[in-house]
């Protein structure tokens, strides 16, 4: 038996008759996963697209007072890091440990580094009161719905933050474990999973840019 098919057999869990079962099962079980998500985005998403229908005006209005040059920039920073999610994944199959390493290190900085920009934006929108409640002014017509697009707003890129933070804290963890060597002789699957649920953070931020940035731009 070959050195590959035994490295295989160990990473065989019982229930499976074979490593490539083992994988489609793997696969199969993330995606069930981004479907519900799908979902859980959908329900904020119908919404927006219900209101922005309702109050056109006020919401292209108040899109302009997001930051669409930080949002593009995050947005460029989110597509390049998947790019090099997707070279981690390959690295990972080609079993190059040190090359792997250093990829995972690198997307999880670049998620720092989206963080830290619509961290800022949190800021200033919290120094302009845009942050709905109380503290919430709007100087121009139509407060109340203008006040749903930033409920919908915070809502909508705080939610997906909170998967950012998430894909960065897993992210680590894989390189971490990558280091000790645990994604050789064929054992790239958690990276591959943890590389689709990135690119799907990513996706997200590519619905959400148009719709909340640039909504007011023409």
């Amino acid at each position: 038996m070959k050195m590959s098919e035994v490295a295989a057999d160990n990473l065989l869990a019982e229930q499976f008759e074979n490593i490539e079962q083992q994988h489609a099962a793997a696969k199969l079980g993330m995606w069930v996963f981004l479907a519900t998500e799908v979902l859980f985005f959908g329900g904020l998403f119908l919404s927006y697209t219900v209101y922005r229908y309702l109050y056109p005006d006020t919401f292209a209005t108040a899109s302009r007072h997001t930051e669409v040059i930080l949002g593009g920039a995050n947005t460029a920073i989110l597509l390049f890091s998947s790019t090099l999610m997707a070279l981690a994944v390959r690295a990972s199959q080609l079993g190059r440990r040190k090359e792997l390493a250093r990829l995972l290190l690198a997307t999880a900085f670049l998620g720092m580094i989206f963080m830290g920009v619509k961290g800022f934006e949190y800021h200033k929108d919290f120094v302009d009161h845009l942050v709905p409640g109380v503290g919430f002014q709007w100087h121009e017509a139509n407060a109340g719905a203008a006040e749903i697009f930033f409920w919908l707003y915070f809502a909508m890129t705080g939610l997906h933050a909170i998967h950012v933070a998430v894909g960065i804290i897993l992210i680590l963890v894989l390189a971490l474990l990558a280091r000790r060597g645990h994604f050789e002789n064929g054992n790239y699957m958690p990276v591959e999973i943890a590389g689709l649920y990135w690119h799907f953070v990513d996706i997200v931020w590519i619905f959400l840019f148009p719709l909340l940035y640039l909504a007011g731009h023409r």
